[in-house]
């Protein structure tokens, strides 16, 4: 049994990369088909400072349909991941406009930390030409890092679900 055991919930918008990157952290292997989510709950096993840490992941919606559901999930948690995706600037807009407020709300001295999620497809020429048919662009890890100051994100980390790239890291804080 674990010494220790905490609770850690995921917050986003829908498909920006919170259940693959659970998925990922947990099981080590990445979803080849697209995964909704309504609730669901993942548990790993991680060491920090030498103490073996159990961790509950909950992973939520971030469907709006959800809005007043997903609150259930807050209680009890330790800490909070707020993800957004590269490929989404309006994904980083919404941390402002949406997730910080619902979180400082629902666990106002829990510490949270900012993710940005889909490192991977930040230079994807793909990618890079579907944003500029909007006048969009990814978003920078300049830009990630402001946002992050100003909510008072403990952390901004970036990671890929799909390479594996800082993955691991993510969940060391």
């Amino acid at each position: 049994m674990a010494e220790i055991q905490k609770k850690l919930v995921i917050v986003g918008d829908g498909c920006c990369g919170k259940t693959c990157l659970l998925i990922v952290f947990s099981k080590g292997t990445f979803p080849e088909v697209s995964v909704g989510t309504v609730f669901e709950n993942y548990v790993a096993d991680v060491e920090v400072d030498g103490k073996h840490v159990e961790l509950a992941l909950w992973d939520t919606s971030g469907n709006e349909s959800y809005d007043r559901l997903r609150p259930l999930s807050y209680p009890d948690s330790h800490v909070i991941l707020i993800c957004f995706a590269i490929d989404s600037p309006d994904s980083l807009d919404n941390v402002w406009e949406k997730w910080i407020e619902e979180v400082r709300h629902f666990c106002p001295n829990l510490p949270f930390l900012l993710v940005s999620c889909q490192k991977d497809v930040r230079r994807d020429p793909r990618v890079i030409e579907e944003l500029r048919k909007t006048n969009q662009r990814p978003v920078t890890p300049e830009e990630g890092m402001a946002v992050a100051h100003k909510i008072g994100a403990k952390h901004y980390l970036e990671c890929s679900a799909k390479t594996g790239e800082g993955v691991r890291e993510v969940f060391q804080y």
